[in-house]
């Protein structure tokens, strides 16, 4: 299926699941259908369905999308003071950046401050890493997709103090729970008295020392955005160690399993179950970095390997759009394995960063699809 028909299934897709859940956000399906039971673990996806809403909008210039995006992210809007969570990069550079970039509405322009200004008061001074949402120790790769929001703040504020908790994280994310390889752990755990990295963890991988396929892509693309708002070299080499590793590793058909340590000749979910959102974060991370690179060769390499899964993606195989009653958009995606929430389902920041990765493709006409 070409890119632009996926997206016009996604914008369906994304309509029908508000109009069924008005003002209701979503994390993952359960039996392919939006209204989970199942805990939240973390509440960190409202941006993600917005998100789709306001990339709607852009890409087709239609006003309805439009005026549902804004809906959508004023009931957001309080989270820009939530301290329980780190995701608030999620949460407003999604929503609210695209929205004050198309107005310039001060107030818009605020709330983004102050959602990096909360974010940044996770900072432990001790160890200089922004904490996870589960315990002062705790450090997770995931916020390298976050703190972006802080350097944003910091750049439009003019406040150094807040660049300088960004780039702490950064260099601590880089120097403890990022390989050699270029591989990543989930989480680090850091001796709250002296500051001192204790040693790797995992919630959502195989292993402590395993490389949990999300997480990857979440650093491969945190550390592109934070390249792109600093200019800083040290950020890209980050980025392209991570991509060397997926480069390396990605299977033929350009998704990964859930874990690159997991089993493929074992039974799911502990085995052999595909993560089609790791694939989608990291297609979209793909074509960005693409254009970063000082190297024709490997921006080559990058968009072919981002191509070649959102083709795959794209298919009935993962696609919902030959599934009778999926209320999602692209299938096998999994949040938490060990949990046993959204695995091999639908997932909210999937839908958004395959939504995201299509549209660049399609508006940099890199596609290869018919």
């Amino acid at each position: 299926m070409p890119y632009t028909a996926a997206l016009e299934f996604a914008q369906r897709q994304v309509a029908a699941l508000i109009e069924r859940h008005p003002d209701y956000f979503p994390i993952y399906t359960e039996c392919g259908r939006w209204r989970h039971g199942g805990e939240l673990w973390t509440d960190w996806t409202g941006g993600f369905l917005a998100g789709m809403m306001w990339q709607f909008h852009l890409r087709t210039g239609d006003p309805t999308w439009r005026e549902r995006a804004e809906h959508y992210s004023r009931l957001l809007e309080h989270r820009q003071h939530d301290r329980n969570v780190h995701d608030l990069g999620f949460i407003f550079l999604n929503t609210y950046l695209p929205w004050y970039e198309l107005s310039g509405e001060k107030h818009l322009h605020d709330v983004l401050i102050q959602a990096g200004r909360t974010l940044a008061m996770r900072f432990q001074e001790r160890g200089h890493y922004l904490r996870s949402f589960v315990a002062p120790e705790s450090l997770f790769i995931d916020i390298m997709m976050n703190v972006p929001i802080i350097f944003y703040a910091a750049n439009e504020s003019g406040d150094d103090d807040l660049r300088r908790v960004a780039l702490a994280h950064c260099r601590t994310t880089r120097d403890t729970i990022v390989r050699p390889d270029g591989s990543t752990a989930h989480e680090g755990i850091f001796d709250l008295e002296t500051g001192k990295f204790l040693r790797e963890s995992t919630h959502q991988g195989l292993a402590a020392n395993s490389r949990w396929a999300r997480g990857l892509a979440w650093s491969l693309y945190g550390y592109s955005k934070v390249y792109a708002l600093t200019g800083l070299d040290e950020m890209l080499e980050v980025s392209e160690r991570n991509a060397r590793f997926w480069l390396d590793h990605l299977p033929a058909d350009g998704v990964p399993l859930w874990d690159f340590d997991a089993d493929s000749t074992a039974p799911p979910p502990r085995g052999a179950q595909k993560e089609s959102s790791a694939g989608a974060i990291a297609a979209s991370g793909l074509l960005d970095l693409a254009t970063q690179t000082k190297s024709p060769d490997r921006a080559k390499a990058y968009r072919e390997t981002a191509l070649r899964t959102l083709d795959r993606l794209v298919t009935p195989d993962y696609l919902a759009s030959e599934t009778p009653g999926w209320e999602g958009i692209l299938k096998h995606g999994v949040y938490h394995t060990a949990k046993n929430l959204g695995v091999d389902e639908s997932v909210m920041w999937g839908e958004f960063f395959f939504v995201e990765a299509l549209t660049k493709a399609a508006v940099r006409s890199l596609t290869t699809s018919p």
